[in-house]
């Protein structure tokens, strides 16, 4: 079957490579709602599976067997309305061992929503897998869902008799600039360098959301269409993402709320100051959730301890939603299209390209020409003081060869040229930065620009120099 996908290159070559090892495999490929898990399977697999079904969304035992059973009847006349997934999962290695296909693929998506109350799912899994398909050489069982949290700590880390089961686990993450290029090219949409930028810094690479734009529509024009306009395909999206990935959503929501606040990140004291909620396990347990579902990430800023560990908002989607679902008071559906030539664009457009940047640090590195070298990244301030004035760094690349990338970011539409004040802010930020941190590191002033840098007798502050294209 012909690929159409879009990247996932790496990705798809290791699924292709478990599919044809010589024994049973058990693949988990997780990521958040609408990053295309399903379809990306369904293009590797096409339609050489043995079987395949879908879990239903808000569906009781009942419902979810008889929908198993509606699935494999298609494929196994023989197969009974079960009555437990024990019962279920036995009917379908049946099917499989009388099954002439080569390999026996088994695909179930949505594999969280099957877990219902009192329903015993994990246990008959467990028992499928290690009392029959994990013996044999020939089974592919491939299970997926966006309930992120639920497959790392149900299958992934699973302690009980999944332990170590899973054999391959494969974690499809949003679109990088290079690939949304790549997207919007292979489907006609005469998107600049600079375009396709704005549609991550406000979709944040999610397939799904490029699917549902026209491509003879401006950028400014898709935004208002799908987001401002009274019915708009995402209007509701920010709510139906985390229904769809917890099941509580409430408390998560009020996390990212509170993280909104401050978007250099929060501490723990602060989440929970904001937020109202409880000093307890359960909070950690939702931090951990919304990390490892890419929604935040933790980070200690530099000179610090893990006392001082911060919670930053990294989905652009999550902070394009919490910056503007209130702001447009008027309800225009064009506000985006009068919003984007403002001021406060600039200004919002600053933070989102800072975060851009933060999402593709591979990238950054790679023209640093640092790929190989460990390095962790934070951002750092300063307060005023008696003696020098409050500063704030966008982004410092700490690095494990005794050196620091100082990274200012500039968002602008025009190359930019850095004035007097900006070489004296830099040189601030240097200077202080030295002071309240004593480090002995050295120090490599860096800076990283949409347009470039124009040659003035200030920009020889600059050691380094990243460019939009070099996320590309």
């Amino acid at each position: 079957m012909a690929e159409i996908m879009v990247g996932r290159i790496k990705e798809r070559e290791d699924l292709k490579k478990y599919l044809a090892s010589k024994r049973s495999e058990f693949i988990a490929v997780y990521g958040r709602r609408r990053v295309g898990k399903t379809f990306f399977i369904r293009q590797i697999i096409g339609d050489i599976q043995s079987f395949t079904f879908t879990g239903m969304e808000n569906a009781g035992l009942t419902e979810q067997l008889s929908n198993f059973y509606f699935n494999l009847r298609r494929v196994y006349p023989a197969a009974k309305l079960p009555k437990s997934w024990l019962e279920a999962f036995d009917m379908l290695q049946s099917f499989l061992i009388q099954c002439n296909k080569q390999p026996k693929i088994v695909f179930i998506d949505e594999l969280p929503w099957l877990d219902t109350v009192r329903a015993n799912f994990v246990s008959a899994l467990e028992q499928f897998w290690n009392g029959w398909a994990s013996a044999q050489n020939d089974v592919k069982l491939i299970v997926c869902g966006s309930a992120t949290s639920w497959i790392i700590d149900n299958l992934i880390n699973n302690r009980g008799g999944l332990h170590n089961r899973v054999t391959h686990q494969i974690s499809l993450n949003p679109f990088t600039l290079g690939e949304s290029r790549e997207y919007f090219k292979k489907y006609g949409f005469n998107y600049s360098n600079m375009e396709v930028a704005e549609c991550q810094m406000i979709f944040g690479g999610v397939p799904f959301y490029y699917s549902l734009m026209d491509n003879s529509l401006s950028v400014a024009q898709n935004v208002d269409n799908l987001y401002f306009r009274k019915n708009g395909e995402l209007c509701n999206e920010f709510s139906n993402l985390y229904k769809s990935l917890f099941k509580h959503p409430d408390g998560y929501e009020a996390i990212i709320t509170a993280m909104a606040s401050k978007l250099k990140g929060l501490t723990r004291k602060e989440i929970i100051k904001i937020s109202g909620l409880n000093n307890n396990l359960k909070l950690s347990v939702m931090l951990q959730e919304l990390e490892k579902c890419g929604f935040i990430r933790c980070y200690i800023p530099f000179g610090n301890t893990k006392r001082d560990v911060l919670y930053q908002i990294v989905d652009a989607f999550t902070l394009f939603h919490l910056k503007f679902y209130n702001y447009n008071k008027y309800e225009d559906e064009e506000f985006w299209l009068h919003f984007v030539n403002s001021l406060k664009h600039n200004s919002w457009a600053g933070y989102a390209f800072e975060m851009l940047c933060l999402n593709h640090i591979s990238k950054i590195k790679q023209a640093l020409g640092i790929s190989g070298v460990q390095s962790r990244v934070c951002c750092w301030s300063a307060r005023a003081d008696d003696e020098t004035a409050g500063t704030q760094i966008d982004m410092l690349i700490d690095r494990a060869d005794n050196t620091v990338n100082i990274c200012e970011i500039k968002f602008s539409n025009s190359v930019y040229k850095i004035s007097k004040t900006d070489n004296e802010n830099f040189n601030n930020k240097i200077e202080t930065f030295i002071n309240k941190t004593n480090t002995n590191k050295s120090l490599i002033f860096t800076m990283i620009t949409s347009k470039g840098l124009s040659a003035n007798k200030y920009s020889n502050v600059v050691q380094k120099l990243i460019t939009l294209n070099d996320l590309f």
